[in-house]
């Protein structure tokens, strides 16, 4: 399907009960967060974001542990992508080391004022992650890579 736009670049914070979403602008320079849904629904919302405006990578956050080495949550997160990898075949899927993405988005929040009680909501900290591991990947991409894929 054609869109008006570049398709975005979307990143995904998995856990068990939330799963934070951010995309890209259509110049891919800025993440901004998508929202925070149960798992089920993260797949349907991903979808739809494909069908609407497309999505030409998914970066996937990739939970190393502290020591670099992968566990029990890198398990859960390659079965989440390999449901990615069935609802979306077209799409390219990136992992993306995603240590400490939580506690700099605890921190973001507090930097912008969020109140005590927001800044402690898990949904509001999951999309923030999300956010930060799609800046720092939009970061390192090549600048004057092309837009279309």
């Amino acid at each position: 399907m054609l869109h008006p736009t570049p398709p975005r670049i979307v990143a995904v914070d998995y856990g068990r009960k939330r799963v934070g979403l951010a995309v890209s602008d259509p110049l891919r320079l800025f993440a901004q967060p998508y929202g925070t849904y149960p798992p089920e629904e993260a797949l349907r919302v991903l979808q739809a974001l494909h069908d609407r405006e497309g999505i030409a990578t998914l970066v996937i956050g990739w939970p190393l542990t502290a020591q670099g080495t992968e566990g029990e949550a890198t398990a859960e997160v390659a079965r989440f992508i390999r449901r990615l990898e069935r609802l979306l075949p077209d799409v390219p899927i990136v992992r993306w080391d995603e240590r400490y993405t939580s506690e700099l988005a605890r921190v973001r929040l507090r930097e912008v004022g969020s109140s005590g009680k927001k800044r402690r909501d898990r949904g509001r900290i999951d999309q923030m992650a999300a956010a930060l591991l799609l800046q720092e990947y939009l970061a390192r991409q090549e600048p004057n890579a092309p837009l279309a894929e």
